[in-house]
């Protein structure tokens, strides 16, 4: 069946009075570029703003170029604005003393696993690398972790020994996900983290995000150019254009109620299931003859 066959995930329990774990306030991001008086500034980011509750995940859909990623690394402080606040448990994620606070509380989970997995290391070692980082877990406790770590995003713990290249591009994600897990972080950024993988691999490691988010607790930002990946697995919905946050809300609310055109287009663009599928499709491109529609 196709994970497009599916409704939006089941909304988390915030508690009442609860801050979020992350919040955005006018977050401005602007690079020079050019030299003399070519030198002109481009904003990566204008004006954001976001809150990410406890237990939830906001998803952020937009094309290439539309300021998705950049939003991510603002979140995990390696980005520092160029004006606004990005505050990570009530703190600033970025200024001094900051690295120390937050290691091991903000993980990402990138596109390619390959890019967060030492090739020349066996796969217990890259999962427990971050627990060394954080000296929070003895080391001969670290071997012991892993292997539950393991099992508990659906691999055999008998893969630990193995490298990198010995396993499939689905396993690899699945190590990389486990290796952000490791230290219970209290946000994750999972940026186009099924966009590599095949069509039939893409729906198992999306509900493996769901059912971790439901067991583990942990709030996430996923970064998405699909849709229809982002609306299975979000609670709230914020679509990027130019920089910008045109519009936002709960994930239900857009199937009807989607106000700018950008978003619609977007919307308009998800296939139509007419019967059950095994795989899933994703979101075409907006067109050039679509984009001069828009403002």
């Amino acid at each position: 069946m196709s994970v497009l066959d599916h409704g939006p995930v089941d909304p988390a329990p915030v508690e009442p009075g609860r801050p979020p774990v992350v919040s955005a306030r006018d977050v401005v991001v602007a690079y020079r570029t050019g030299h003399g008086r070519r030198a002109e500034q481009v904003h990566a980011l204008k004006g954001v703003s976001l809150d990410i509750m406890p237990g939830q995940t906001l998803g952020v859909v937009g094309e290439s170029g539309s300021g998705k990623t950049t939003l991510g690394r603002v979140l995990l402080g390696l980005v520092r604005p160029t004006s606004g606040q990005v505050l990570f448990d009530g703190l600033p994620v970025t200024g001094r003393g900051t690295a120390r606070r937050l290691r091991g509380r903000l993980q990402v989970v990138l596109q390619n696993p390959d890019w967060s997995l030492n090739p020349t290391l066996h796969v217990w070692r890259s999962v427990a690398e971050p627990l060394a980082v954080t000296g929070r877990t003895a080391r001969r406790a670290r071997r012991e972790a892993v292997a539950d770590m393991l099992v508990l995003v659906g691999l055999d713990p008998a893969l630990a020994d193995r490298h990198p290249h010995q396993l499939s591009g689905g396993q690899r994600q699945r190590v990389a996900i486990a290796r952000a897990m490791i230290t219970r972080p209290d946000l994750i950024v999972f940026d186009e983290a099924v966009t590599a993988l095949d069509v039939s691999v893409q729906t198992q490691v999306l509900n493996l995000i769901r059912d971790l988010q439901a067991e583990r607790g942990f709030a996430a930002l996923f970064i998405s150019h699909d849709i229809a990946a982002v609306r299975y697995v979000s609670h709230g919905l914020a679509v990027t254009y130019h920089g910008q946050i045109v519009e936002s809300g709960p994930v239900e609310r857009f199937y009807d109620r989607a106000e700018h055109p950008y978003t619609r287009r977007l919307i308009g663009a998800m296939p139509t299931i007419t019967k059950p599928t095994s795989t899933m499709q994703t979101t075409r491109p907006v067109s050039r003859r679509e984009k001069d529609d828009l403002p």
